[in-house]
This record gives structure tokens, C-alpha cells and sequence, in this order.
């Protein structure tokens, strides 16, 4: 069983809408069970014998995939299997990590392999790196909560790096960056301030909060003077410590604070003597100017049992499931440091020392978390003054997201009263604490600060999508042009390249998932179109979980025979993810049965938006009976309908791009771009004006049905590459003169035969002469793919002399042009090689774009 190919799909795609790791793999001969082999990878991995039977190796490898994701802590649930031929199977498997995803199914069908052949291996060392890559990316729990957080409002969440953890919440102008519990909005000044907690103490002391009277010592004969000076006992700490490192809470005389300011030296070159506060321990969260919640911090001890030992009950606390290494785990493992045993011989203690029954010992003197501390939710008994004063405290900081620790007697009580202190404020605080409490009400601090960052907002930019098999850049331009014109910055993908404000950014086929992401990550987009091809679908999934509107323009055969998909169905399955992402609305075809059939699979809280060049279409009819919108065409104009009322949006001649309305495709595309910014509640003048002014030139919307004119010859460059995109280049051409019509043609070569075919046939029918060049031959002997496409022509009867097979392009085109009389139109088409059109262009001078003839006001911005 040998890996062929595998894709990482880090989006909804046509399997699942969760992240996949797509495999296909050879099994050659052995693929069913062999004896014993159950047996054999059960006893490597116990965890199966709760799934389903093995009915095959691909299906074992399926479920071990599985099985060692959850053994790495990333469990997941969905997988699929099916049989692509005689000897290849596709596996699909969620995933959580794509490293662990990929590791888990090469230890997987490593793991098959050896139980099929009856092979003895330790798998230990390779479980063992498994868990090793899952923790190295692990999130941090207060990462991970707030992502949670807001994923559950909805709120789009992006890792910007495997290894780190920092994340994007939000798409384009709407997003905000997270690391820890530190926001995009958190001051660097307010946490340099926060760092230095001499200088906390004194913004706060000048702010009129009460805190503990000290000074800052840079010897150990300083500590113990300033010691003096305050009165023993008092907490030494480092300057600019964090997680409750370095700190010694209760020094009752020189000796004492002499070793803490040894201790604290490690951590800070600066140490603070202050007046130590009795008390409690209390750790108070403050975002977006409210307290999300209060816990009361017990430090990390021990309670006996009269037989263990300390070290014995140490391992013991340390094997509970909710203690873990760091911040990896809601509770940290207890350690018997120097710091730990000083304590303990405080307590008359050591590790072999057996604890009585009942009695509690101390390992840390300091409550925090991170040193094993645990926590008791307090929120609703703060006090309303002690509430207040730290969102004060906060607010003279200058954090958004502040962790205030408190020491009184009884945070119910005034603080004043009783002459607690607020001891520090901590940016970054962690939130475990709040949200695993290990005892009281688990407070949702993620959400907490998630409100805090967006409000009642989801932190998304309107997303268009446009996907289908001709017409997709075309589309996605004319809807870009609309929300530029409405003041909007937008950001579209094609395969052109990725352009932000009109500017492009980025060169090439760019309809994939890179792409699309790069736009929704760059701060500075107010909406996305994104076109959204097969093949990037197939490759890596899309780059969003969903999108405001969805628009499907048709479906035809183009690219059958590659990965994977082989009928129009299954090509409609691929096309009908983009469908299924959409949130607002989806644009459909009516006039295509695969874009029909969609519908039934769109939820039913999403608006069903058809367009039609028939006006008479019974799904249009009837779509606008049950009082649907839709976008149609009749009487040489675009209309605009909810069903009650028609609204005339404006004559086909006005839009330049359909060639003073010979071109039917590109009213066909004016149609979906209005009936998707009709979903995106772009007003109807603004359509107008959009679709009135867009000009589909080499400048603006380069090989698509761009007009050039040389010796008195109409010259169409376009990007047709499949039957139907040269069926609509026919028919615009037949519209567009009364002279002939020739056609320089090619298909890039790992096309079927049959679709090379089709394409002959189908050009021999629309055009009086055809000339077949090649750019791509992608795997094919040279000539042999013209020689399909002119095979394809005869079948339809065409004579032999008017089919020309010339292979260079640049022969190909002085030939085309030397059989053109004036008057007649010559398609210059290419599906494979842009660059071979753009240096033909070099030879032409482009015709004047047809102009509006009335000009449209102007409207207001939508999509607030």
C-alpha cells in the first residue's frame, strides 16, 4: 500500500466541510483482510476494537488514522474511504493539526502494512514523536479559549503560524490579532508599564488605589534596610517577574529577605521590598472596562493521608488528567524545587516525610497557577468598590485586558476597610483559572474579551464568491468594479491574479486558496470576490468557512478525467461547495439543471437568488411566484424582480461589456453579478452604474472577449478553452458581423479525447474556418492534440480545407489572418497560454469600447 498523492484540505471541500487529509493510495494485490491481521493491529492499538469491522486494509488504515490522532491529543471523528479503481483507494480523514493528520496516516499505513504481513515492530518511538509534533503546536489554554470563544460567535479564527500562538480574528478591515490574551488593541506602553511593578505601584498610588508600601533594592544590604524601614515582615519579588517567578511572600527577618533577594536576583537584575499584606489571594479580570471574573488563589499544597509520603502524594496529584507541563493543561504539575523543599523544611517536612491524615503542607508560598496553584470562582461576591477600583486600575495602566491581583481578608468586604491592596496588574493574564475553576462557576472569560475586541459583531467583511465553469473572472471583476465605485476597498481573486483597489498585488492564476486567503488577512479589505476555480476547490478546499454570497454562474464539461472527477455530477459536486459556504444568499443559473439541482441542497435559512436569459424559464417563473428575487433578461434589458415587482436596471447596449449586446455570455454574467450585489443589498443604481461603466479590455479584464481591429478584420481574444465557452464565442460572433467567421483554437493537452473531440465538433459547427495551434500539450506528442480537435471537426462534416493544423502559435495566427477577408470576425482563443495571446496582441491596435450612453447617479455605500 504506497501513497500516489495526497492533498491537505484546509477548508470546506467536497467531502466534508471540516479540515481533510485527502490520500490516495495503491494497494497493488493486498487489500483485503489477511488472517490474524485484526488481531495484530488491535493489539498495537487497543483503541479499534470499539470501531467498525476492518473489511479491508484501506479501511483499517482509515480508522488507525483515527485512533493515533486521538492518542496525540487531536482526536477527530470523520473519515471516508471509497474505491477510486481496481487498485486505488482515496482515504479521507479529518483532521485538527495538519502535521499530526499527515503523520498519523503514514504511521497508519506503516502500522497496516506490518499487522498484514505478520510483522513484529515497537511503534513506541513513532507514537511518542506523533504526541511530540501535536504538543510543539499545541495552543495555549488561554489562546485556545479565546479562539473558542469566537468561533463560537461566529467570528472567522486564523493561525498565522504552525508554531505560534497567534492568531487573526476576522477577515480584511474587521480583523483583530490575538497572542495569549494580548489584542491588536493592547498598548505596548501599558504593558512596559505593567511589566515594571515599581512603577505600577506608583501610577496606582497617584490614582488614590491603595497598594503595599515599598522600594526597589539593587542589593541584598538594601533589601534588608529597606526592609527595616517598612517593619518585617514584607514580599520580595522581582522588578519585572511574571507567573509568581521569584517571588518570596513573607520575610520575617534579614535572613530570610537576604534569601529571597537571592532568589528574586534570579529573574530580574532589580528586586522590590514591600510591606507584606495578610491576607488572601485574589485574581480579578478585567476587559473591555467590566470585571469578567474574580478567583480566590489557593496556593499549591498537599493533604495526608497518614501512609504516603510528600513525594508519594506529589506523583499522585501529578497523575490527575487536569495537571499538565506549563500552561498546556488546565492545572500545572507540582514541583518539589528548592523553593519547595526550603518550604518544607519550614514545615518541619521533606519528600520521605509521611503526612498525618487531614493535615495539609504547603509547596509554594505564592497562589499562582503556574506553580501549581489552584482556583475558586469568586466573581459574584467582589465588592462593588473593589470592583470599580480595578477597572480604574486597568484604565490608569491603560490595558484592555488586565489581571489584577488582589490580597484582603474577604473580597465581599471594602477593601479600604479591611486595608487590602491591589498588589499588581498583569498584562497577558492568564484565564485557565476562570474558565476551570476548581471549585465554584467556570466564568467565560474567552468570550469576555472576545466582546470586548468586537462587541456584538462577527468580525466578518462581506465575502463573494464566484464559481462555475465559463464566466468566472469576468463575474467577480464586474462585482469588484460595483463596490469600488461604492467607496468600498475591495479585494478580488482571478485568474489573472489578486488586486486590491484596482491594484494587482499578485501575478498568475489566482483562484485558489492562497489567494483568497491573502485578501481575507490583509487589514485593509472591505470585501472580498473571490473566483473560486475546481481546481483550487479539489486541491486545498476554500480559504473561508463561509461567505455572504455564493454565486454557481453554470456547469459544463471542462477538466473530466482530472482529479478524480469524471462526470458532469461529480463536477456539479465539486462546483456545489462554494453553494453550500454561502451564509446570505446563493446566485444560481436557472437555465443550467446542475445549478438548479443546488438549490435543494442550500439550507433553508439561505435566499435563493436565479438568474435567466430566458424570461420565460418555468424554475424562474415559478421562483418569482413563491415571491423570490431573481435577475433576468427580456426585451434587450436586465431586469431586477422580488417576486411583486419588476424593476428595469438597464438596457444590454449600455453595458460595454456585451459588445453593444452581441455578446449573450456577458449579459449572462451581468445578470449574476446584479443578482449577486442585489443579495449583498447594493442599491439598483449602483448595479447600474457598475455595470454600465465596467469594460472588458486588456487593461481591465484582460483575455476575456477583448476587441482588437487589423485590416478591417474584428479580432476576439478570449480565454475559451472548453465546448460551451466556444459555443458562446460562435454565437457572439455570428451576432457581431455578417462576414465569415474564423477561429484560431487550441486545448490544453491533458484534456480527454472525447472532450478534444467535442471541441472540434463544436467549433466546426459555429465557425467557417478553424486553424488549431498548440501551447500545452501537457503529456501529448507534439500535433497530436490539434489533430483530436480537427478529428472532432470532420465528425461534423467540416471540409478537409477549411481545417488547418499549424502547431506554432505565431504561424497559427499569420495563417488565420491571411484567410480573413475584411469584415469577418477571427476568435483568437487560448485556454492554456495567455502569453501567446498577449504577444499576438502586439500586432493589432484595440478597438474603442462601446461607452455608456446615459450616465447613472450615483449611491449610497452598502453593506454596513
Amino acid at each position: 500500500m504506497n501513497i500516489i498523492e495526497q492533498r491537505v484540505l484546509r477548508g470546506p471541500n467536497r467531502w466534508s466541510r471540516l479540515t481533510c487529509l485527502q490520500t490516495v493510495i495503491d494497494t497493488g494485490d493486498a487489500y483485503a483482510s489477511a488472517p490474524g491481521f485484526a488481531d495484530a493491529l488491535l493489539a498495537q492499538l487497543p483503541g479499534l476494537a470499539g470501531r467498525r469491522g476492518f473489511t479491508t486494509l484501506v479501511h483499517a488504515a482509515e480508522q488507525a488514522a483515527l485512533e493515533l490522532q486521538g492518542l496525540a491529543g487531536t482526536p477527530v471523528s470523520f473519515a471516508l474511504t471509497s474505491q477510486v479503481d481496481e487498485m486505488r483507494w482515496r482515504i479521507v480523514v479529518a483532521y485538527q493539526r495538519e502535521q499530526v493528520g499527515v503523520e498519523a496516516m503514514a504511521l497508519a499505513l506503516d502500522m497496516v502494512r506490518a499487522a498484514a504481513r505478520a510483522e513484529a515492530h515497537d511503534w513506541s518511538e513513532r507514537l511518542d514523536a506523533l504526541r511530540d509534533v501535536a504538543k510543539r503546536g499545541a495552543v495555549g489554554t488561554s489562546t485556545a479559549a479565546v479562539v473558542r470563544a469566537a468561533q463560537a460567535r461566529g467570528i472567522p479564527t486564523v493561525r498565522l503560524s504552525d508554531e505560534a500562538n497567534l492568531f487573526q480574528l476576522g477577515w480584511g478591515s474587521r480583523q483583530q490579532r490575538l497572542q495569549a490574551t494580548v489584542t491588536g488593541a493592547t498598548s505596548t506602553i501599558a504593558v512596559g508599564i505593567a511589566s515594571n511593578k515599581q512603577l505600577t505601584k506608583t501610577l496606582l498610588e497617584q490614582g488614590g488605589i491603595p497598594v503595599p508600601k515599598g522600594g526597589v533594592a539593587a542589593s541584598a544590604d538594601e533589601a534588608v534596610a529597606l526592609a527595616a524601614r517598612l517593619r518585617f515582615p514584607v514580599t520580595v519579588k522581582p522588578l519585572d517577574g511574571n507567573q509568581g517567578k521569584g517571588v518570596t511572600t513573607e520575610c520575617g527577618d534579614a535572613d530570610s529577605v537576604r534569601t529571597a533577594f537571592d532568589f528574586a536576583r534570579q529573574y530580574a537584575r532589580r528586586v522590590i521590598v514591600e510591606r507584606f499584606i495578610a491576607g488572601r489571594d485574589y485574581r480579578l479580570l478585567v476587559t473591555g472596562g467590566k470585571l469578567a471574573a474574580a478567583s480566590l488563589r489557593r496556593p499549591p499544597a498537599i493533604s495526608g493521608d497518614g501512609a504516603a509520603t510528600v513525594q508519594e502524594l506529589v506523583d499522585r496529584e501529578n497523575r490527575n488528567p487536569a495537571r499538565g507541563e506549563g500552561h498546556a493543561n488546565i492545572l500545572t504539575r507540582l514541583r518539589l524545587d528548592d523553593l519547595a523543599l526550603a518550604l518544607l523544611a519550614e514545615q518541619g517536612c521533606t519528600p520521605e516525610t509521611v503526612v498525618p491524615a487531614g493535615v495539609e503542607v504547603q509547596l509554594r508560598g505564592n497562589a499562582n497557577l503556574s506553580t501549581g496553584g489552584t482556583a475558586e470562582d469568586v466573581t459574584g461576591l467582589v465588592h462593588p468598590s473593589t470592583r470599580e477600583m480595578c477597572i480604574r486600575a486597568a484604565r490608569i495602566i491603560g490595558l484592555d485586558v488586565a489581571g489584577i491581583d488582589v490580597i484582603c481578608g474577604d473580597i465581599s468586604l471594602c477593601l479600604r476597610e479591611q486595608r487590602g491592596a491591589l498588589i499588581e496588574v498583569n498584562a497577558a493574564p492568564g484565564i485557565r483559572m476562570h474558565e476551570y475553576p476548581s471549585r465554584g462557576l467556570a466564568r467565560n472569560a474567552g468570550e469576555a474579551i472576545v466582546e470586548a475586541m468586537f462587541g456584538q459583531g462577527d468580525g466578518r467583511i462581506p465575502v463573494i464568491a464566484v464559481t462555475g465553469t465559463n464566466g468566472k473572472t469576468t463575474t467577480s471583476l464586474m462585482i469588484a468594479h460595483a463596490a469600488r465605485l461604492a467607496g468600498l476597498c475591495t479585494g478580488v481573486t482571478t485568474t489573472e491574479g489578486v488586486f486590491i483597489d484596482g491594484h494587482r498585488i499578485i501575478d498568475g492564476d489566482c483562484a485558489g486558496y492562497h489567494s483568497a486567503r491573502t485578501l481575507l488577512t490583509t487589514p485593509t479589505v472591505d470585501l472580498a470576490v473571490l473566483e473560486t476555480a475546481r481546481g483550487g476547490i479539489l486541491k486545498r478546499g476554500l480559504a473561508f468557512d463561509r461567505c455572504a454570497v455564493a454565486v454557481v454562474l453554470n456547469v459544463s464539461a471542462d477538466h473530466l478525467g482530472l482529479d478524480g472527477v469524471d462526470s458532469l455530477a461529480e463536477l456539479a459536486s465539486v462546483k456545489a461547495v462554494v453553494a453550500n459556504a454561502a451564509s446570505r444568499a446563493v446566485v444560481l443559473n436557472a437555465d443550467d439543471h446542475l445549478c438548479v439541482a443546488m438549490s435543494a441542497q442550500v439550507p433553508a435559512d439561505v435566499e435563493r437568488i436565479f438568474f435567466s436569459m430566458e424570461p420565460e424559464n418555468p424554475v424562474l417563473l415559478r421562483h418569482l411566484d413563491n415571491g423570490g428575487r431573481a435577475a433576468y433578461y427580456q426585451d434587450n434589458a436586465l431586469i431586477l424582480a422580488d417576486g411583486s415587482r419588476r424593476a428595469g436596471l438597464l438596457c444590454a447596449e449600455r453595458m460595454p461589456s456585451s459588445m453593444r449586446g452581441h455578446a449573450r455570455y456577458n449579459i449572462a454574467n451581468g445578470l449574476a453579478a446584479a443578482a449577486a450585489l442585489m443579495g449583498a443589498d447594493f442599491t439598483h443604481a449602483q448595479i447600474a452604474l457598475a455595470l454600465s461603466s465596467f469594460v472588458s479590455d486588456r487593461d481591465n479584464n484582460p483575455l476575456r472577449s477583448n476587441i482588437y481591429s487589423a485590416q478591417g478584420v474584428t479580432i476576439v481574444l478570449d480565454y475559451a478553452h472548453n465546448p460551451a465557452a466556444y459555443a458562446a464565442m460562435a454565437s457572439m460572433a455570428q451576432s457581431l458581423s455578417g462576414g465569415r467567421r474564423i477561429a484560431l483554437l487550441t486545448c490544453p493537452g491533458d484534456r480527454r479525447e472525447a472532450d478534444l473531440l467535442d471541441i472540434g465538433q463544436t467549433c466546426a459547427e459555429g465557425f467557417d474556418e478553424l486553424f488549431v495551434y498548440e501551447a500545452d500539450p501537457r503529456g501529448r506528442a507534439s500535433g497530436e492534440t490539434a489533430e483530436k480537435i480537427l478529428d472532432g471537426a470532420r465528425r461534423a462534416g467540416k471540409e478537409e480545407h477549411l481545417l488547418h493544423a499549424i502547431v506554432p502559435v505565431s504561424d497559427a495566427f499569420t495563417a488565420a489572418m491571411a484567410s480573413c477577408r475584411p469584415g469577418d470576425v477571427l476568435l483568437f482563443a487560448c485556454g492554456s497560454s495567455a502569453t501567446a495571446q498577449r504577444e499576438m496582441a502586439r500586432h493589432v491596435d484595440p478597438a474603442p469600447a462601446a461607452p455608456a450612453t446615459a450616465p447613472v447617479p450615483q449611491a449610497t455605500v452598502p453593506l454596513e
